[in-house]
């Protein structure tokens, strides 16, 4: 009978070699990680702005953010065209650029951002204008009660009441992570509603409506909680 068996200078078993491959692969994927996140965050980018249907927001991410518009497309603005205007039931209504929006207070709040999908970046922070200090500005009117919020995809809007609006944790933001926030991060001028879902923080922000009610948003049409509280917040 023939012995199949291999002899031991045949080389190292099978799952040495695993091993070893392993390792390999893991220290390479350290030095490319950066390289490669960023390839694969502007992959997402680019076909979220080209999926209406959101699949692109399930793609998994290293950074911990999702990518997801709700329009099929999205123009791009920057400080030579962005305008954020502020109307509605105000005695003072008023249209600010990039530029003006950076000249006024700057407050900086860190928080944790969940997604109703489940994906969670923790100690995110973010950087911007108070929102309640807009309104003062702005001067809200008695029968104000609520603001709507519209975006210049065309299609996103949200909402908070004025009580919502005026806490210390609610941005007009134009920095995350410490940087001016990217278009495909719904920039230049987002907001950001610390304790709530992150549906709640509309990107490409484009109008703040004071209101005499609240008027839902794109997904609360869908059924989503119009108060979208986190569990630490509700």
């Amino acid at each position: 009978m023939t012995d199949s068996r291999k002899g031991t200078d045949s080389g190292p078993p099978i799952g040495r070699r695993m091993m070893l491959s392993m390792l390999a692969a893991g220290a390479a994927g350290l030095v490319a990680a950066p390289y490669v996140q960023g390839a694969w965050e502007k992959v997402l980018g680019s076909a979220s702005q080209n999926d209406p249907t959101g699949l692109s927001g399930l793609l998994p991410n290293p950074g911990g953010f999702r990518y997801f518009s709700v329009a099929a497309s999205v123009p791009h603005k920057d400080r030579t065209n962005y305008e954020l205007t502020v109307d509605g039931l105000v005695d003072r209504p008023a249209t600010y650029t990039l530029d003006a929006l950076r000249a006024l207070p700057q407050t900086r709040v860190v928080g944790d951002v969940r997604c109703t999908d489940g994906w969670r970046v923790p100690h995110t922070p973010f950087a911007g204008v108070l929102l309640s200090h807009l309104l003062d500005l702005a001067g809200v009117r008695p029968e104000g009660k609520a603001i709507r919020f519209t975006c210049f995809d065309g299609v996103y809007s949200e909402s908070l009441t004025i009580e919502q609006a005026r806490r210390p944790d609610v941005l007009v933001a134009l920095d995350m992570l410490d940087a001016p926030i990217t278009h495909d991060h719904g920039g230049p001028v987002r907001l950001y509603v610390a304790p709530m879902y992150f549906y709640k923080s509309a990107k490409w922000l484009s109008g703040i409506t004071v209101t005499d009610q609240v008027v839902p948003g794109y997904w609360e049409e869908y059924g989503y909680d119009v108060d979208g509280w986190l569990d630490q917040a509700a």
